[in-house]
């Protein structure tokens, strides 16, 4: 069985990711990319759908781990009753192709340690060709499996139940290391990697990242540690921002909302990139910003909401029957099916952060703004429409209040585009469209009666997503109607003190089942009570969510709190971006006072 998805540690090279629980064992590994098919997923199953443990053969659990400073190298200290052992693992940063280091240092000592490695390519589906090949001096085992292949080097392993399995005892001060490099099943396997180079360089690389964070002085461990995460999360060749490096950990145990978010969402990727800026990194901002208009190039029509990470605009959705899912929840996905939807608010979303990378200093081309251009004036085409809104409803479309104010903020971003920065637009005829947006989202998203903004217009609900329009300045975070929205919000959305979404019982997403409070939404809460007047609100729950972080801070999309468990997807970049935000909106409160 997988371990509770809190548990779980990332590693990272810019490029994938892996999933590292408690236990030592790496449960979740897709290779080269992070939306390749998996050749470990423990997670989605059981050990017999691939995994690598690494631990000694006495010990129960480890007993403290940790991420060296500023990095993704995790080190796991294990103590037995005959010593102790470092375990640390990495994802190089540099290199052709793609590897995992697994280093045990002896403490003190000595420390029976064992390995069981069961390589499954295409999500378990595919059980490769296994050989032993090297010297009793520098062994090396090979497995193949079609347009996969994977080498690994380290102490000598032995079959075992469709398995691997390597034994060895480390003495204080002796260094035992394992390395896994991929590479295509159709060349020769790579050159043996030096090891200690590609610590010491990969080390080096977040390291220097890091230094260039410009902290809000509020929770700055939390803050940092968020925005290493999203640096994780942006593909190192082509800018592109995940949602995160896993698909279909459930929303709910044992239920079907479970999802792939191994691409890039236009809106997710945006926020990020707002983040990033707001922080001093300036050449994400570039870098995102030219994915961004290779991914959209061409005719406005064919914008989507969500690319593959180059780009890519086909994401088919479909079930992977040879994973049973994670706890036994099913269906496990591939692709997103949401990429054919009609989402309105991503438009605002990626106005905004091209207005953030303005900001910045990063100068438009003739090229960017004209994008920009053809994409309101389509938009402006598209105003009678109604949408799958920012939760990707299933169901009806509708009139979201959300989607209406965030195209409101795309008009409004784009007016200032020609009015502030002095490029070539019609501001005129943007500035009717946006004040026209307004006085529907008042006439029609407001209920006067209830003094509060609705989910849609055909309701008397609320969403947690309008709490964002206090952020994109839609409406001031003190006044009266968000006023009013956050207390209704606080009446029938919080459950043990944490928002919902919205309320699934409505039957507006088109699915069955119930989720749990959405981490993203209650650092918005944070936010909005801070900018609101409502500072030891804002500092008591942010207290609480930073408390929710794992043990290397790392946050899931949901949290369980009747189970006391992550949810969902991890780590959810929208929920440390999120984190960001609420915390920059404390440091300035304080600073006001």
């Amino acid at each position: 069985m997988p371990e509770p998805i809190e548990h779980y540690a990332l590693l990272a090279d810019c490029r994938s990711a892996a999933l590292v629980g408690r236990g030592g064992s790496i449960d979740w590994l897709c290779l080269p990319r992070f939306d390749s098919a998996s050749l470990f997923a423990r997670i989605l199953g059981d050990e017999s759908h691939g995994h690598w443990t690494i631990r000694p053969t006495d010990a129960e659990e480890c007993g403290e781990r940790r991420y060296v400073d500023d990095t993704f190298t995790l080190v796991t200290r294990w103590t037995t009753s005959t010593g102790a052992v470092d375990v640390i693992d990495l994802m190089p940063r540099a290199g052709k192709h793609p590897a995992i280091v697994r280093r045990v240092v002896g403490v003190s000592g000595s420390v029976d340690m064992e390995q069981v490695l069961r390589v499954r390519f295409d999500y378990a589906s595919a059980m490769p060709w296994m050989r032993q090949v090297g010297t009793d001096d520098a062994p090396q085992l090979i497995a193949i499996a079609g347009p996969d292949a994977v080498t690994v080097r380290g102490p000598r392993f032995a079959p075992i139940d469709h398995a691997h399995r390597a034994a060895f005892t480390v003495l204080e001060g002796e260094v035992v290391d394992t390395v896994l490099q991929w590479f295509p099943g159709e060349t020769t396997p790579p050159d043996a990697l030096d090891v200690d180079a590609a610590i010491a360089e990969t080390e080096h690389w977040w390291r220097t990242w890091a230094r260039a964070c410009d902290p809000p002085g509020a929770y700055d461990e939390h803050v940092r540690r968020s925005l290493l995460v999203l640096r994780a999360l942006t593909h190192e060749q082509t800018g592109g921002i995940v949602a995160a490096p896993t698909t279909s950990l459930p929303e709910t145990m044992g239920g079907g909302r479970n999802w792939d978010y191994r691409f890039v969402w236009l809106r997710d990727a945006a926020l990020t990139l707002e983040s990033l800026m707001l922080h001093g990194y300036g050449d994400e901002a570039l870098g995102w910003r030219d994915w961004l208009l290779r991914a959209i190039a061409g005719d406005p029509e064919d914008v989507q909401i969500m690319y593959g990470i180059n780009g890519e605009r086909r994401l088919p959705e479909w079930e992977i029957g040879s994973l049973p899912g994670y706890e036994g929840s099913a269906p496990v996905r591939a692709g997103n099916g949401a990429y054919t939807q009609f989402q309105g608010d991503v438009f605002g979303e990626v106005m905004i952060a091209l207005e953030d990378a303005r900001e910045l200093g990063i100068a438009e081309d003739t090229f960017s703004w004209s994008l920009q251009v053809k994409l309101l004036n389509w938009v402006e085409t598209q105003l009678d429409r109604d949408d799958n809104g920012i939760w990707e409803i299933r169901g009806p479309e509708q009139n979201f209040t959300h989607s209406r104010a965030m195209l409101w903020a795309a008009f409004d971003r784009g007016i200032d585009g020609v009015r502030r920065f002095g490029l070539e637009g019609p501001a005129d005829r943007w500035e009717r469209v946006r004040d026209a947006l307004a006085e529907e989202i008042e006439r029609d998203g407001f209920d006067a009666e209830r003094g509060h903004y609705r989910q849609h217009y055909g309701t008397t609900e609320v969403d947690a997503s309008l709490l964002q329009l206090a952020q994109i300045g839609y409406v001031e975070p003190d006044d009266p109607r968000m006023l009013g929205t956050v207390a209704e919000i606080e009446r029938t959305l919080l459950r043990d003190g944490l928002p919902l979404r919205y309320l699934t019982t409505s039957g507006v997403d088109g699915l069955e089942g119930e989720e749990h409070p959405f981490l993203a939404c209650a650092f918005w809460l944070v936010e909005q009570y801070a900018r609101s007047g409502r500072l030891a609100d804002a500092e008591a729950l942010m207290t609480r969510l930073t408390g929710l972080t794992n043990d290397v801070g790392l946050l899931s999309e949901e949290y369980d709190t009747k189970l006391e468990r992550h949810m969902g997807n991890t780590p959810q970049a929208l929920s440390h971006l999120a984190l960001v935000r609420a915390a920059d909106a404390i440091a300035a409160a304080r600073e006001a006072e």
